[in-house]
């Protein structure tokens, strides 16, 4: 039987999780806190549609208590990741497959990347500092992912979706492997949309246009998508950052197949919502900045590219954040400190 572990139960996570237990597959979440509890006393419940399903599924806060596993789902804050490398190689056997349901540029990224660039098979520093993270799991484990669903945790146990049902998914090479094949079809069959794609990276840019612009201004004033598309002035700030992370993209090889209006237009046609960066800000969790704009600042440097409207931004909300004590930067640091100043934030996705 396959085994797949999910670190981090949370929204995405727990709906991962929802989808795999209805295939035969052995799954098994780690979590911790009142989730935790609630799922190992009453089962994961799962609401969708207002239909409600209830899973009995295995829970732990600690590797020990796993097996080794075939395929490991890593649903935590992308700066969280460094955090629980060494855990990770505790279940994990040779062949065992690592996919990262995170925002931003994943840590694997330059991996094979073929981008004609001194980036190639090299670690992105912001998001993943001194290259544990590469070093420690190895990036020929990685098999690519891009998470569109949206899901809430309501209450501790109790998982929401709100929308969405896509991971695209792909390895860093762009071949049709077994083992994607394999997971492909069993998210698929738990009733998941799961598209394989030959160039995962340009779908990871696409998504993180959105994500560098909007949700770093919605964080920094408040607003809802649709309410960022009434202000002209805002509207503008979103364009210069999203012309920034094209021009980065464009020069490591991303080919962007629609056009800056039609990604906007189609993040502003969405009424009332705030993206998980603005959550995360009003909620006091810890933010992820060095992943979704910090890595192409990093990469915009390396290249010299402008980012720097990206920079201005980028610098607000680090202020904006470390005011209220929901950043550190993971470079720079020492290993003791940064590995407490995130360990508490490491299940929050």
């Amino acid at each position: 039987m396959t085994k797949v572990c999910i670190f981090g139960a949370g929204s995405i996570g727990g709906y991962i999780a929802a989808c795999l237990k209805k295939t035969d597959v052995d799954v098994s979440l780690i979590a911790r806190g009142p989730h935790k509890e609630a799922i190992e006393k009453n089962g994961l419940t799962f609401i969708k549609n207002e239909k409600v399903e209830n899973y009995k599924v295995r829970v732990t806060d600690d590797v020990k208590n796993l097996d080794d596993q075939d395929y490991i789902f890593i649903s935590i804050k992308a700066h969280g990741i460094t955090n629980i490398a060494d855990s990770l190689k505790k279940i994990m056997h040779d062949k065992t497959a690592i996919i990262s349901a995170v925002n931003g540029l994943p840590w694997w990224y330059f991996y094979k990347a073929k981008t004609g660039t001194e980036l190639d098979d090299k670690h992105i520093e912001s998001v993943d500092p001194s290259g544990k993270i590469w070093n420690t799991i190895k990036p020929e484990k990685a098999i690519g992912c891009v998470v569109y669903p949206a899901c809430e945790i309501i209450e501790p146990g109790v998982i929401k979706h709100n929308y969405g049902e896509r991971l695209s998914m792909g390895e860093p090479d762009g071949i049709k492997s077994e083992r994607l094949k394999k997971i492909a079809n069993l998210l698929i069959e738990g009733g998941l949309k799961v598209p394989q794609k030959n160039n995962l990276r340009d779908e990871i840019w696409i998504k993180l246009w959105g994500n560098c612009s909007f949700n770093i201004i919605s964080a920094l004033y408040n607003k809802s998508l649709d309410e960022i598309g009434k202000d002209k002035d805002l509207l503008n700030v979103v364009r210069k950052m999203m012309e920034e992370c094209k021009n980065v993209g464009e020069k490591i090889g991303v080919k962007f197949n629609v056009s800056i209006d039609h990604r906007i237009n189609a993040a502003i046609s969405i009424v009332g919502h705030k993206p998980s960066t603005t959550q995360d800000l009003y909620a006091k969790r810890p933010l992820e900045i060095d992943p979704i704009i910090g890595s192409i600042i990093e990469v915009g440097n390396k290249l010299n590219v402008d980012t720097s409207t990206l920079k201005l931004k980028n610098n607000e909300l680090k202020l904006k954040a470390e005011k209220l004590g929901l950043y550190l930067s993971l470079i720079h640091i020492s290993e003791p400190t940064r590995l407490r100043r995130i360990s508490y934030a490491v299940f929050c996705l």
